[in-house]
């Protein structure tokens, strides 16, 4: 349950401003407080639209259009929906042909942007990297384009996301079951500037965030290259899974119980298996002897408050994300082994085959994440063989051929799983020792980046927040109300 803050209590005025209307909802979602703390505040506020510059002003998100998806790098452009622009790893895009792109050349999102999901769930925000140019984004996305002569670009990405920025953008949504807002909705938004070395270290550590996550992004590729080419299985890097042959009509020999599932034998699949038996290698099963290979524990939920020993809780969707989302439970009030041990490869193990949903994707457990707890959707694959790390495992389960592979084991009815038996068998190339430290060090180095760019970005809103409070003179308002006869007790 939401109640009003002490510090800045719902006022005469602000009914006054909403027609005396007395329910709740327009009160706590923190915009009228946002707006009179800046109200307050003794320093120029520029609206959201005079530090902007190019389509549209700089404020766009885009029409409406017919998607045409393709397969082939060579005719497309990686395309970012507001969930996608929300990914850690953004290998997996879908591809957008060009023929569609080129009729909006503008939607190529360019470094600098602050990007804000602007129908369904509205304020989610990403800011965008030098290693994301190329890519173009969906009309569900608002574009916010900075005018580097007026506003550093770090600095308005880290005011819109705070605590004053976020609910001024979502008080403006529109419509009953499907929230939306127009660049028109937040133009007028007003921004207040601080002294300029303030607003270039906030600028710097944003930009510093961008690029460790850009060397994040950089590193999971390099250490999935490394491996497939150290076993000399190149080809699998460029899998080009669907412009082979379609999987019909083929027939199979020695079938046993384990299986009767045709998409169990899927020859596409199955050519991707022998490759990996073909070079020296142990299985999954037999590196996770000692560890696990399975799902977590089912347990009920009980939320908490943030502050009060809870924990994050981290579902299939969310534990893709750069930052997750989601509520928080009390691990007193559920049982062990809702945690992740360090290094643990989590699979999204349960969902459909759809090709943009994450069933079979993996992600890596380390560092600030093991504060989390997850869900029993996940398959955790954790090592019981010292001299094969979970970052090395990890780097080999995130590729795309494993990808595939997996996607081929699946059994169930309209929710997959992972056949317990037949992930088991999956062959893991076993490259030299120092080939294994080499590529686990790779990722273990991307994932302490990515903990750091959280860091700067948490620095950049702490001090945004330093500066508003430092301006926002407590004691010269409490003198005020003294004087009007309003003193607060």
């Amino acid at each position: 349950m939401k109640i009003a803050s002490n510090d800045t209590p719902v006022r005469i005025g602000w009914l006054t401003e909403q027609g005396l209307r007395l329910d709740a909802a327009p009160y706590l979602s923190g915009a009228f407080a946002a707006k009179q703390l800046l109200k307050r505040l003794p320093v120029d506020k520029d609206p959201l639209a005079d530090l902007t510059k190019g389509h549209n002003g700089g404020i766009f998100n885009g029409p409406k259009f017919s998607r045409v998806y393709v397969n082939d790098p060579e005719i497309s452009v990686p395309f970012l929906g507001s969930t996608d622009m929300m990914e850690a790893d953004l290998t997996h895009l879908p591809l957008l042909s060009h023929e569609v792109a080129n009729k909006f050349p503008y939607l190529d999102i360019q470094p600098g942007m602050t990007l804000i999901s602007c129908s369904g769930t509205i304020g989610r925000m990403s800011y965008v990297r030098t290693d994301m140019r190329g890519i173009w984004s969906s009309q569900h996305v608002m574009k916010i384009q900075p005018n580097p002569d007026r506003v550093p670009s770090g600095y308005l990405n880290t005011f819109l996301r705070s605590r004053f920025g976020v609910p001024m953008i979502t008080s403006q949504a529109y419509g009953a079951i499907i929230q939306h807002i127009e660049p028109h909705h937040i133009a007028g938004l007003p921004v207040p500037r601080f002294a300029p070395e303030v607003e270039q270290s906030i600028h710097e550590l944003v930009e510093e965030a961008a690029r460790l996550r850009a060397e994040f992004q950089a590193g999971l590729e390099a250490a999935t290259t490394d491996l497939f080419t150290r076993a000399g299985l190149e080809e699998l890097l460029d899998l080009r899974w669907h412009e082979q042959p379609r999987d019909l009509g083929f027939a199979q020999r020695g079938i046993t119980s384990t299986t009767l599932r045709a998409l169990n034998y899927q020859p596409r699949a199955r050519r991707v298996l022998d490759a990996l038996r073909s070079v020296d290698h142990l299985t999954l099963g037999e590196i996770c002897s000692g560890g696990k290979l399975g799902s977590g524990v089912r347990f009920k939920r009980i939320d908490a408050d943030p502050g009060h020993g809870a924990a994050r809780l981290i579902g299939q969707r969310q534990g893709f994300w750069i930052r997750p989302e989601g509520r928080w439970i009390s691990p007193s009030q559920a049982p062990p082994g809702i945690f992740a041990k360090d290094e643990t490869v989590m699979v999204a193990a349960q969902g459909t085959l759809g090709e943009n949903e994450v069933f079979c994707r993996a992600l890596f457990v380390t560092g600030s994440w093991l504060e989390h707890v997850y869900t029993q959707h996940f398959l955790r694959v954790v090592t019981g063989t010292p001299d094969i790390p979970g970052a090395y495992l990890f780097a080999f389960l995130r590729s795309e051929a494993m990808f595939r592979v997996l996607r081929s084991m699946s059994t169930g009815g309209k929710q997959q799983d992972i056949h317990e038996a037949l992930r088991a068998q999956i062959p893991v190339p076993l490259l030299t020792a120092p080939d294994r430290v080499r590529i686990a060090e790779t990722i273990r180095t991307s994932y302490r980046k990515r903990d750091e760019a959280d860091q700067k970005e948490d620095q950049a809103l702490e001090l945004l927040e330093q500066a508003v409070l430092a301006h926002s003179r407590p004691s010269e308002d409490r003198a005020a109300r003294k004087t009007r006869g309003f003193c607060s007790l």
